[in-house]
Formats: structure tokens, C-alpha cells, sequence
């Protein structure tokens, strides 16, 4: 997306500084404005040449740097930004920021910042459980410092665990979310994305073809609108959005099991995944051989129908279907809302949706008919989010 904004970006001394170069370049590339500020430590990892090549300005390293006019940097070059971002931010940067302290051009300029700040902690896990380490990001939190991160993987010294800094995507994401309305804000939403697998035997099923992408779109938007986002997950390649609870599952019925367990807490529920309608009823425990000629005859059953169970629960949230049709888009739509007896059901042609990175969306309510027209998945996502917010604002009852 175009992003366009006026980033800092502070780096501290961590051999995640090199996730930082990726980061630059997403930045750069999503329309930014991105102004670095190392540490010494920093200079250590990766060269300010590096930062100034990909972010195309100078990169500032110097509190007393004598190329600023009045000698006040750490107050001068935040007061443009929009937001400053450490990455990686080490646990003394973050010790420093909760401290307030400020003996280098970074922790000063954080110090005197008119913009919000967020961190991505990279460190030892050791070094993340540390009790003063977790005293410090509650205090980080508690002061409206922004995390981004950290992950849990391998690390640099050899050991497992968490404290790795976010990968530059993970980020960007952030940074993205940061910028976005926060519509949903204090809203639980309940997501189901991708296709559901019904076993035959051990190595066949019966699915439908769904990459995943439009349900983890529709998570990732109301994540970033201020959403708590759960994501119930058929088997996909997809790594959930940063922030989102995900939940697998292979079959409907486990699909069901879990919507069952989150639906009552739910404030929106949204219906994307493409659930098998019919599932086998006696899987074989032992893959079935070939070679009679007589073929396979196995008996099916339906599957539950999730949405509808959901909508008519006491009290359901708020339910939101999706219709992927091959014909006669407008009219399905119109069939399977009524049906379900849901307020919003969004639609599309599946030969020109699945797998694609983009989508043609049209969103169907008691108002009529809302088309989006051609876009990326997430921007979509974020148009149905918008949507979503709307109707919900309509039925807030009068004060």
C-alpha cells in the first residue's frame, strides 16, 4: 500500500540490525519519508553508509552534531515524524526510555518526541523473561510506548525462545496498523478463514479450493481497525497477521467445535473460510488400495452449518457470510443472505478469486447492494472493516 507517512527510525545495537535494512526498503518503497538515527552500538552491526543508500538521507549517529543549525538535534529531527520506530530496540534502549534517560541522540530525541513512539524489542530470551526486563515493558505499555513484538524462534546465540525481533514484514505491519482508524476498537471478532479437509482415508481428502488469503486479509484489517481478533484456520500456508489469536483446525466439524467456543464472546463474527459441505461418514483407519477396477463408493454426510448456527444464537454478534459464486453473483447473494438471516454478506466470482492477490468484492445489506470494485485482498478487507463499523454505529441505540 501507499503508506506516505514521515517515519523515524531508530536503530540500537543487535545483530537484528540487518532486519532493519529490509525494513528501510519496505518503507521507502511504501512511499515514506524515513529519516534513520543509529546508536554506536548500532554502527557496530551495520553501517549508517548502508541505512543512507537505502533511505536515500543522511543518517544521524552525532547528539552534538554541528550540521544542525542550533546544535539541537535530538529535538529537530523528530519534529517533522509521525511516529519514530526502534528496531531493533535493545533491553538497555528500552531501560533507558522507561528511566528517561538521555545520554545519546536517540533516547534524547525519544525523550523529547511530539510523536508516538514504538518499540521492537531484539535480545537473549534470557535477557526478554528477565523480571526488570518485563518490569520495563509494563511500563513501556503503561506510558503509551507502542511494541511491535518481540517473536519466539531461534536465535542468534544458538538458543530457542522468545525475544527475536519481529521479521521487517511483521514490522511494516505495525507501523501499518498504527496508521490505520481504529473503528473496531474494544471489539471481539471472531474470523474463520480458509478451506476445511475431510478425510477419505490417511492420505485423501475432500476440501475446497481456498488459499486462505481473503480471511487472513479480513483478520489482518480488523486487527489494524483496533479489533481483539481470533482467527480459526483451516490448513493454509499462511503465517497468521502480527496480533491475531489463530486457532487451527483441519475439519468442519472441528472448525464448528471451536466457532462454538469463541462465538458467545464474540462482538463480529465473519464467516470466510470454505467449508466442505459434506464430510465422509466412515473414513478408512487404512489408506484404500487400487487395482480391482470396481472404483470407490463412500457415503457423505452434510456438515454443520456454521453461520446459521452462529446467527441464531441468543444475543449473536454481529454475522457477516461470504459467498464465493460462479454465476449469477447478485442473486445468490441475495438467496443465501436471507437464508442465513444475516445483516451483510459479501460476495464475489470464485474463478477470479481464488488463490489471486486480488479481489472484486460486493457487499450485500438491508440498504441494497455496496460494490468495491477491483482491489488487493487487504485493501478489500479494510473497505468491508469500514463497512462493518458503519452498520455497527447505525444500531447503536439512541442515547
Amino acid at each position: 500500500m501507499a503508506l506516505g507517512k514521515r517515519i523515524l527510525l531508530g536503530l540500537t545495537g543487535g545483530i537484528a540490525a540487518y532486519k532493519s535494512a529490509q525494513l528501510v526498503r519496505m518503507l521507502v518503497k511504501s512511499g515514506c519519508d524515513v529519516r534513520v538515527v543509529m546508536t554506536e552500538s548500532a554502527c557496530r552491526f551495520i553501517t549508517p553508509v548502508t541505512l543512507q543508500a537505502l533511505s536515500g538521507q543522511t543518517v544521524w549517529t552525532d547528539l552534538w552534531d554541528p550540521r544542525i543549525a542550533d546544535n539541537m538535534g535530538h529535538i529537530e529531527l523528530s519534529r517533522d515524524r509521525e511516529l519514530i520506530v526502534v528496531a531493533p530496540a535493545s533491553a538497555n534502549f528500552m531501560a533507558k526510555v522507561v528511566q528517561g534517560q538521555a545520554d545519546d541522540l536517540l533516547t534524547t530525541l525519544c525523550l523529547a518526541r511530539d510523536c508516538a513512539l514504538m518499540v521492537a524489542p531484539a535480545m537473549n530470551r534470557q535477557m526478554w523473561d528477565n523480571p526488570a526486563t518485563q518490569r520495563n515493558v509494563a511500563q513501556l505499555r503503561k506510558d503509551g510506548v507502542l511494541l511491535a513484538g518481540p517473536d519466539s524462534g531461534d536465535q542468534a546465540c544458538g538458543e530457542t525462545g522468545m525475544g527475536r525481533m519481529l521479521e521487517p514484514e511483521g514490522v511494516f505491519e505495525e507501523i501499518e496498523s498504527y496508521f490505520q482508524p481504529k473503528t473496531l476498537s474494544g471489539r471481539k471478532v471472531l474470523i474463520t478463514a480458509g478451506p476445511t479437509s475431510e478425510p477419505i482415508d490417511p492420505v485423501r481428502t475432500i476440501t475446497n479450493s481456498s488459499s486462505g488469503k481473503m480471511g487472513y486479509a479480513v483478520a489482518q484489517a480488523a486487527r489494524q481497525a483496533g479489533a481483539e481478533v481470533t482467527l480459526i484456520s483451516g490448513p493454509t500456508a499462511l503465517a497468521a497477521p502480527s496480533g491475531v489469536a489463530r486457532v487451527d483446525v483441519k475439519t468442519a466439524r472441528q472448525m464448528f467445535d471451536a466457532v462454538k467456543k469463541f462465538a458467545a464472546a464474540a462482538d463480529i463474527f465473519i464467516s470466510v473460510a470454505a467449508v466442505a459441505d459434506y464430510h465422509v461418514v466412515n473414513p478408512s483407519a487404512q489408506k484404500v488400495k487400487k487395482g480391482d477396477g470396481k472404483g470407490m463408493t463412500i457415503e457423505l454426510a452434510e456438515n454443520p452449518d456454521i453461520l446459521a448456527y452462529v446467527a441464531s444464537l441468543p444475543n449473536a454478534p454481529f454475522c457477516v457470510g461470504f459467498a464465493a459464486e460462479t454465476e449469477a453473483v447478485s442473486k445468490h447473494a441475495k438467496e443465501k443472505r436471507a437464508r442465513k438471516k444475516i445483516p451483510l454478506l459479501a460476495a464475489n466470482l470464485a474463478q477470479q478469486a481464488l488463490g489471486a492477490d486480488d479481489n472484486e468484492i460486493t457487499l450485500f445489506d438491508d440498504a441494497g447492494e455496496h460494490p468495491l470494485g477491483r482491489g488487493a485482498k487487504l485493501d478489500q478487507a479494510r473497505k468491508l472493516v469500514s463497512h462493518i463499523a458503519t452498520l455497527l454505529q447505525k444500531r447503536k441505540p439512541a442515547a
